[in-house]
Order: structure tokens, then sequence, then C-alpha cells
């Protein structure tokens, strides 16, 4: 690991000054993705900025017919919450499913979702729940947020403060996990409200993806049969030692009908 200045600011206001004025600066949420990629000096920033000390980024709350929840509320929390199981449970199942005890603990909601990580649960939770995420300057609908492996629509010094989720009908996510890590190799989530259905897939490519094809099928006949004809293309999918692209494109199909019917 490098040498580094390490900040804490009790602002947000102060947060992104702080950036402003750095070399190279970095947020840090929980830091189960910086702190590792600095042990292996894959990341040298000047100076890590922990937004653990700022007020009102963290809490769970129903809004306006929505479920918000702060940027810095771990993931813990969001796995144990009566109100997100009165909303909506599907989060609690995704949430309780990342990682183990120490990341939940510690790995935040807004982390994660500004991290992108290809097999990282929540975006799916984001992209099939229609999401819209709330910064420190505006608002970004989930359509617009998420836009290449490990990439987003966040400013450099752009600040995550909630994610809103509309609260639907029914939704679920199924996913078939690494059994070391626990990413998704493939995550489905799905979610149905007053006819539209939602499926959203993470894991299989190198970036979060809405599946049409499904949504279309699944909104004209909700039931598992109704995916029999859809193939995915393996050029699409990633490859690697866990799963080849081939077998991610057939796992989506798999892990979609375990989601239909677990809602049926």
């Amino acid at each position: 690991m490098y040498e580094f200045t390490y900040h804490k600011p009790q602002t947000i206001k102060d947060a992104i000054s702080l950036f402003a004025k750095a070399d190279d600066g970095i947020y840090l949420a929980g830091g189960h993705t910086l702190i590792p990629a600095m042990k292996v000096r894959l990341r040298a920033p000047t100076d890590v900025i922990d937004l653990s000390a700022l007020d009102g980024l963290s809490g769970i709350h129903e809004e306006s017919g929505a479920l918000v929840i702060g940027a810095l509320t771990t993931h813990d929390a969001v796995a144990t919450s009566e109100v997100v199981a009165r909303a909506i449970p599907a989060l609690n199942k995704l949430a309780a499913g990342i990682g183990d005890a120490q990341v939940r603990n510690r790995g935040t909601i807004g982390g994660s979702v500004a991290n992108n990580d290809p097999a990282a649960d929540y975006p799916a939770g984001l992209m099939a729940l229609d999401a819209t995420i709330r910064t420190d300057r505006r608002e970004i609908s989930v359509d617009d947020f998420f836009t290449a492996m490990f990439e987003t629509a966040l400013e450099e010094d752009e600040l995550i403060r909630s994610v809103s989720f509309p609260i639907v009908e029914s939704a679920t996510y199924i996913k078939f996990p690494s059994p070391a890590s626990r990413y998704a190799t493939v995550g489905v989530f799905i979610s149905r409200q007053g006819g539209q259905v939602r499926v959203a897939i993470t894991g299989a490519a190198a970036c979060v993806f809405r599946c049409t094809e499904m949504e279309t099928a699944l909104s004209n006949n909700f039931a598992e049969d109704a995916l029999d004809s859809i193939q995915l293309n393996a050029d699409d999918m990633n490859g690697d030692m866990h799963a080849s692209a081939e077998y991610r494109a057939h796992l989506c199909v798999v892990m979609a009908k375990r989601a239909v019917a677990s809602l049926l």
C-alpha cells in the first residue's frame, strides 16, 4: 500500500471540498473494494476521504410510495430491516446473500452501487425495481446510471445520498453464487407492477442489464414456459475460470425460470 492522506469530514460540503483539493482523491464508504485494491497497489490515491461520519446518509424509510435507503446503510441493515420486509422483501433476501457477515456489516449500498462491479447484487435490484439514485446534486434514473463495467453516470466528485425504490406488487431475486465469494455467477431480479415486468441480470455480462426479451415474454404470459424459446447470445457474456460465456447464457434463463416459479 502506498502512502496517502486520510480525511474524515463531517459534512458533504467538506467531503467534496477535500476531493477537489486532492491530486488524486477517492471516497471511502465500506471499503470492501477500495482497501483490497490499495493493498495490492491497484489503486494509489493521494487522499482517502472517509464518508462514515457524514450525517443523513444512512437509514431506511418509506416515502410517497417508495422505499428510500441511505447510501451509507449497510447490507446487514437492509437484510434485517422490518421496513424493507414490509415494503420490498426481495431486497432483504438480496442483501442477506451478499458476502459473509463481516462484509454485510461494513459494506454499504452506496458503495456497491457506485462501484458497479459486474457481479454485484444491488445493481440488479435497482435495475429491476426502476430505482432512482439521489446524489448531492441531482436524481438519476437507474436506466441511465449503470454505463459499463465499473462505470456509472456519476461525476468524478459526485456523492450518492440515497436510493429510492418504487414499492411494487411483487419481486424476487435468485442467484447462482460463487461458492467462495458469494458474488453472482448469474443473478436474476424480477419485479411485477400493474402488468409490467422488469427483468435485470447481473454477473453474466460486463454490466448489469435488462433482458427485454424476457420482459416481453413474461408480460404476455407470466409463467416459466414463457421463457422456453429464449436463448441469450453467449458473445455478450463474460467467460472466466468460474463459468464459460455459454454456460452463463444458459444459466440466465435457468435462474429466470426459478425466479418466476418463486413468484408463482
